[in-house]
């Protein structure tokens, strides 16, 4: 039995849909990073971009457990000295809800050339309204 590897022309991506109120952030993240690079596909090659199109809808419901939202502090660097700026997430959350969904899935993807281009096809919503409603993404929903 030979092993199966997949090629880039036999791949067919599909739009998958999640909703960022239904569980902690960190439990969605890996949801959504394993469908990214298609790790939930019989068909996953490490070397090769299997993964799906993911949209995640509702991150300005994002939930955090325990005291996350008070405590988590996120970094920014300008590069110049002086320039760190800290951040709680309760913060981020008011100024930009998305990041939250796309910092923690960031951490969870491979840093290289693929994995920047599979974390290209993630689009995060802060609303219920998406409009990749053509595409009939298939909603998948994350156990708490």
């Amino acid at each position: 039995m030979k092993t199966y590897l997949a090629k880039t022309g036999e791949i067919n991506r599909e739009y998958v849909l999640f909703d960022a109120s239904e569980a902690p952030v960190g439990r969605l993240a890996v949801m959504i990073a394993n469908a990214l690079r298609g790790k939930d596909k019989p068909t996953y090659t490490p070397h090769i971009d299997t993964g799906a199109f993911v949209v995640v809808v509702n991150a300005d419901n994002a939930v955090f457990t325990g005291r996350k939202s008070e405590e988590k502090i996120y970094v920014d660097f300008s590069g110049f000295r002086g320039g760190r700026k800290e951040r709680t997430a309760a913060e981020i959350r008011r100024k930009n809800a998305a990041r939250l969904i796309e910092d923690a899935v960031w951490g969870m993807m491979p840093h290289g050339r693929l994995g920047r281009a599979q974390f290209r096809k993630l689009r995060v919503y802060n609303g219920a309204e998406h409009p990749h409603a053509a595409q009939n993404p298939r909603k998948i929903t994350v156990e708490k």
